[in-house]
């Protein structure tokens, strides 16, 4: 089965889902891109750690890698192989002593373990051909006025307050959120603070 390498090209909220999450990936020597809609614990789980936030307890995927450590394992790549019903389906592949083996997961629990281990994201090149887009012009020239238009308005409702100032104040939020294990709050907070970033 032919494989495509994918990176993580970002992570949104997605209106249409109900609270679900939008994982985009992007083909790693391509143009296509994959969305895949998660929970929000999991897209939750996977920001924080693309982020190098570390929260005070270990979270369900940094139990999962802590065993997969102690259990002498290491993952070799993580394999988003079928797409079903409109489901998306993956495996987590390990080499353990020397041996390969092969566990069925969802694909934001791989990508959420592939995060934390550096694990390389493969699409079946089926799955690619079935989900996967190519973003036209038009969509670039949407982002853009998108951006505009925030830029508009945030220099309306703050037009004393430097970027600097706003991101300093939204770190210290981050972290308050992050200490009270509020991680829903955390990744609004923490999408604010690289849209404020990006801007400069």
């Amino acid at each position: 089965m032919d494989k495509v390498q994918v990176d993580i090209l970002g992570l949104s909220s997605s209106p249409s889902a109900g609270g679900a999450y939008a994982l985009l990936l992007k083909e790693s020597y391509g143009a296509r891109r994959l969305p895949i809609i998660i929970g929000s614990f999991e897209a939750q789980s996977i920001a924080l750690e693309l982020e190098g936030i570390k929260p005070p307890r270990p979270l369900t995927h940094d139990l999962l890698k802590n065993l997969v450590d102690d259990l002498g394992a290491t993952v070799q790549e993580i394999f988003i192989n079928e797409l079903r019903d409109n489901t998306f389906y993956a495996k987590i592949i390990l080499d353990v002593s020397s041996m390969t083996t092969t566990i069925d997961a969802r694909p934001s629990d791989a990508i959420a373990l592939a995060v934390r281990t550096g694990a390389q994201i493969f699409v079946a090149e089926e799955v690619m051909d079935v989900a996967a887009f190519v973003p036209s012009g038009e969509d670039t020239e949407q982002e853009e006025e998108a951006i505009d238009i925030a830029q508009q308005f945030e220099a309306k409702q703050y037009p004393k307050q430097s970027t600097e100032t706003k991101v300093a104040s939204l770190q210290d939020q981050l972290r308050e959120a992050v200490e009270k294990e509020d991680y829903e709050r955390a990744a609004k907070i923490r999408d604010e603070i690289n849209r404020l970033k990006g801007n400069n």
